[in-house]
């Protein structure tokens, strides 16, 4: 009889200890779940840009920014401002939104008051067989961290639509370069007019 008792307390306090050990992994696993949530939440109350697909209608502000001289003058190597009329917005928008054929990306940036701050893309190019990215931010809404988080949302973007490098090309003087260095990306070669950097994703 001292034996099956015996026996039986080892088995009783047996199935108590897996109780116990079942119930800190379910614990510890909520614990985890609930970090991760709160975490996230941290992580868009942070964040201060949305990506936008833009309609054919809201063109309007990408054709204000290509024709904004503060804005553009990161392009004065190439001219500066850029025309763009209207009837160049249809040809444009098949190739950049409805047939990207997986090749090309853009979107608008947004803020958190819904304001559109300023524009990302990428596209496939063929000589160089690379992917070649593309960061503006109005000037009215520059030196708000924009630029920094807008670079980071396009790494981000690009990265989970397979691809595995970018390029930019910018002019020499321009100081956007300081930016893309601080994010991952080096330079790769550099000419009298430009420099090329590149980054691994």
């Amino acid at each position: 009889m001292k034996k099956t008792m015996k026996t039986k307390s080892f088995e009783t306090e047996n199935i108590h200890g897996k109780i116990g050990i079942e119930q800190n992994r379910c614990t510890t696993a909520l614990a985890g779940h609930r970090a991760a949530i709160l975490f996230n939440r941290n992580l868009q109350e942070v964040m201060m840009l949305t990506l936008y697909e833009p309609k054919y209608e809201d063109l309007w502000f990408r054709q204000m920014m290509l024709a904004d001289e503060d804005t553009m003058s990161y392009n004065h190597a190439w001219g500066g401002t850029i025309p763009w009329p209207e009837d160049k917005w249809s040809g444009w928008y098949d190739y950049w939104i409805t047939c990207h054929e997986g090749k090309r990306y853009y979107r608008y940036l947004k803020n958190k008051d819904g304001q559109y701050v300023g524009e990302i893309s990428y596209h496939y190019d063929a000589e160089i067989q690379h992917e070649i990215a593309n960061v503006i931010i109005y000037s009215k809404y520059r030196r708000n961290g924009y630029g920094s988080e807008a670079l980071d949302l396009l790494c981000s973007v690009a990265k989970n639509n397979g691809v595995f490098v970018l390029y930019d090309d910018i002019a020499i003087d321009n100081p956007a370069i300081i930016l893309f260095l601080k994010h991952g990306f080096v330079e790769e070669y550099r000419t009298e007019e430009k420099i090329i950097l590149k980054k691994e994703l």
